[in-house]
């Protein structure tokens, strides 16, 4: 795989923080910048493709204490996409497993001469109680039901390379809304870039308080497919559930799953997106995932964009120095520009 080291012209703005811990805090034109700079390194990589170096000389650590399949493979490909070093952490085998506690495992990692650290925990707040104690960049890729931003960012970014601009489209959020942090995400980011979100699902995991966000909730997935340009498709998280939300996945999967039916009566143009792994039959049947109003593969591309744009943004093209917040002091100049 050849190297491309000229062809990323750096975005001008300097990311002002130097972590990625939610989208929640981010302003509408810090999300911008995110995108825009997914876009730039999409291009730049001949979709994510080729490899540059503007990351030479940088590590990055994966610290994952939950399964992952596409997050974890794609932090890892970003990193060295952009030249980077990147090491798998393990939690099996290590000092964890002798009694040293989280911070310590990740601040002997941080002494070891890191640049950032990709966190994914089953405990809400996990990246954030890092980013207090590490100097390097802390990069959240999901914690417990919280927020997984990336996935947020990389499902915008989808929906906005199709439509051209997230202002007034409709996006359905269909599923497990209570325990998604996937949801949230999305929610905050499509939210501040002006569409209009409605979710969708049982009573039992779309609860009402939703409104609060300024979101609309609907228990009938029949009354949102043609209202919507955009639905994503939810996995039922089984694994951070204590009791069982509906009868059966059958009964689910009758008032839920994005069938061939169902998309019928939609508006031609509409685009499906659904987060992996997806459970063919449940969420969504086959006919729907693999029909060409389907986005699910373009997710996985649209994911090493936004993770490349992120590691560029937090440990590549930043400020040298910030303030205990992890925002960046007035004045400086950026580095690790080419």
């Amino acid at each position: 795989m050849p190297s491309v080291p000229h062809t990323f012209d750096t975005v001008p703005q300097v990311w002002p923080h130097r972590h990625l811990l939610d989208l929640e805090r981010l302003t509408p034109g810090e999300i911008r910048l995110l995108l825009d700079t997914a876009a730039q390194l999409k291009e730049a990589t001949a979709g994510c493709r080729r490899k540059l170096t503007i990351l030479a000389g940088r590590t990055i650590v994966n610290l994952f204490f939950e399964n992952s399949t596409r997050t974890r493979t794609s932090f890892s490909l970003a990193a060295r996409r952009l030249g980077a070093d990147v090491v798998e952490f393990s939690a099996s085998g290590s000092s964890l497993s002798k009694g040293e506690s989280f911070i310590d495992t990740a601040k002997n990692l941080e002494a070891m001469g890191i640049d950032a650290v990709v966190v994914r925990h089953s405990t809400p707040g996990t990246p954030h109680l890092l980013a207090q104690h590490l100097d390097v960049g802390v990069i959240n890729a999901g914690d417990g039901a919280h927020e997984h931003p990336t996935q947020g960012l990389l499902d915008i970014f989808s929906i906005r390379e199709r439509l051209g601009d997230i202002s007034g489209a409709t996006v359905g959020l269909v599923g497990d809304i209570a325990h998604s942090r996937t949801a949230r995400s999305n929610v905050w980011g499509l939210l501040k870039l002006g569409a209009k979100v409605i979710v969708c699902g049982p009573p039992t995991l779309v609860s009402k308080r939703w409104e609060e966000l300024g979101v609309e909730v609907s228990h009938n997935l029949d009354n949102i497919v043609p209202r919507c340009d955009v639905l994503n498709l939810l996995r039922i998280q089984f694994e951070r559930q204590n009791t069982r939300p509906f009868p059966s996945v059958r009964e689910y999967a009758h008032l839920y799953a994005m069938t061939g039916e169902r998309l019928k009566r939609a508006r031609k143009d509409l685009l499906i997106l659904a987060p992996g792994p997806i459970n063919r039959g449940v969420e969504v049947t086959a006919d729907v995932a693999d029909c060409p109003q389907s986005l699910i593969l373009d997710q996985v591309t649209n994911g090493l964009a936004v993770r490349m744009a992120t590691l560029w943004l937090t440990c590549g093209n930043r400020l040298p120095q910030t303030d205990q917040a992890g925002h960046a002091q007035p004045g400086l100049s950026a580095e690790g520009t080419l």
